[in-house]
């Protein structure tokens, strides 16, 4: 009995052990359980105060904008490009491909064959931004002078004149003999200065042209009323612009000034202004002044048509080189 009871009583102490093992195993997942459910709502609420709210943006209706191209949009018009022709080699026959406006009828024409894309004839010469075709010098307008006498020929008395004054006894010691008669001098005539035009000074330069027709270089261009008056600005101010720095060559520097200008309706220039000046400011001034100081006759009604109501605008560029 006492072996019996030795066993028994063993093995109800073993069940009450396994019971409080099983409680404690109980409360210790209850225990984990609260710990994360504290730790999974401390994540969640600092996730909340500090990042910053998803914004879902509302889906917009796409805009389209439809546009008419049967209509094209309208263009300011523009000068078409101007090229002087000298008269010498203007044409009856308009060109063409009428690709400058001019003063005259020009058709293209190239000493040399096609080189280029450009409409211009191909040639040798000197490196210039400008497009001469030849070489010339510069000169003003001079009306020429008219025949003057040296010296006024002295007319013989005539024998039916009335008698001189006679002069003192004292005077006449040398005259007393009969003068013997002489032939009057013939009066000798100055050299005529010959009247001249204004041109300007023109230097070859090297082109790469397009134009394929042989001949004296030339450009296809043709004369319109806008192209000759053109001109008529272009001589009026380069005129004055190689006297302008003729007078004051010692103070002016090599280099090129853009001027802008307008000629309104009534041939007056407005709105004068240097656009660029790589020279000095006695340049800048020769150039100004030879606008303002050209007399321009009004624009013509065809003309004043076909231009801008404020009128001709355009850019004048002057250059000085080394000789």
């Amino acid at each position: 009995m006492t072996t019996s009871e030795f066993i028994l009583g063993h093995s109800a102490d073993d069940v009450e052990d396994r019971k409080q093992e099983a409680h404690k195993i109980v409360w210790a997942l209850l225990v984990a359980v609260a710990l994360h459910l504290v730790i999974g709502v401390g994540i969640a609420l600092s996730s909340g105060l500090f990042s910053s709210p998803i914004q879902l943006e509302e889906d917009k209706p796409i805009e389209l904008t439809m546009v008419d191209l049967s209509t094209p949009a309208p263009t300011v018009p523009k000068n078409p490009m101007f090229k002087e022709t000298d008269e010498s080699k203007a044409s009856v026959e308009k060109p063409k491909d009428q690709t400058f406006e001019s003063n005259a009828n020009s058709i293209g024409a190239s000493q040399l064959p096609a080189t280029g894309e450009a409409p211009l004839p191909s040639q040798q010469g000197k490196d210039r931004p400008t497009s001469d075709f030849e070489n010339q010098q510069s000169s003003l307008a001079i009306d020429g002078a008219q025949p003057r006498p040296s010296a006024a020929p002295q007319e013989s008395p005539s024998p039916s004149a009335p008698p001189t004054p006679t002069p003192a006894v004292d005077q006449l010691a040398m005259l007393t003999s009969t003068p013997t008669p002489s032939v009057q001098p013939t009066a000798s005539i100055e050299p005529l200065r010959p009247r001249s035009v204004y041109q300007p000074m023109k230097e070859q330069t090297h082109l790469s042209g397009s134009i394929t027709n042989r001949g004296a270089p030339r450009v296809n261009a043709v004369g319109t009323p806008l192209g000759r008056y053109r001109k008529i600005v272009a001589d009026a101010v380069g005129s004055h612009w190689y006297m302008y720095v003729e007078e004051q060559r010692d103070l002016i520097s090599i280099g090129t000034a853009t001027v802008r200008y307008t000629v309104v309706k009534s041939g007056e220039i407005k709105n004068l202004r240097i656009l660029q000046n790589t020279s000095n400011e006695a340049f800048a001034n020769v150039c100004l002044r030879s606008f303002l100081e050209s007399k321009l006759p009004p624009i013509p009604d065809d003309v004043a048509d076909s231009l801008p109501p404020e009128g001709l605008t355009e850019e004048f560029s002057f250059t000085t080189y080394a000789n």
